[in-house]
């Protein structure tokens, strides 16, 4: 342990002044973030103190607007047309070639 690693723990409280560990109390580890209108009661929530957190965390949600939406839907359908015309072209002329492979 270098001098500037004991001034920190020293600092911290970790060290005394001879540079022995002292005795502390063992941290808590951070709490992770809790749903909006979480108790300390678990998972176990009621059915509508559910219903009110997902209405909640909707309301937080960036939705698309009309035009993202359809840029987006023209975009996946040209990208299923493009692909499915792609399978079914390999798909004919591999059946062709199998076909005129066993042929003989």
């Amino acid at each position: 342990m270098n001098r500037e690693t004991k001034r920190l723990l020293q600092r911290q409280g970790q060290l005394d002044e001879e540079g022995n560990p002292q005795a502390t109390a063992t941290r808590q580890p951070p709490r992770t973030r809790q749903p909006i209108g979480a108790q300390e009661r678990g998972d176990a929530a009621r059915p509508v103190e559910f219903l009110r957190n997902v209405r909640a965390e909707l309301r937080r949600v960036a939705w698309p607007t009309r035009a993202e939406t359809i840029n987006s839907s023209f975009v996946v359908l040209c990208a299923v047309v493009v692909l499915t015309a792609t399978i079914f072209g390999m798909d004919t002329v591999f059946s062709k070639f199998v076909l005129f492979m066993f042929k003989q």
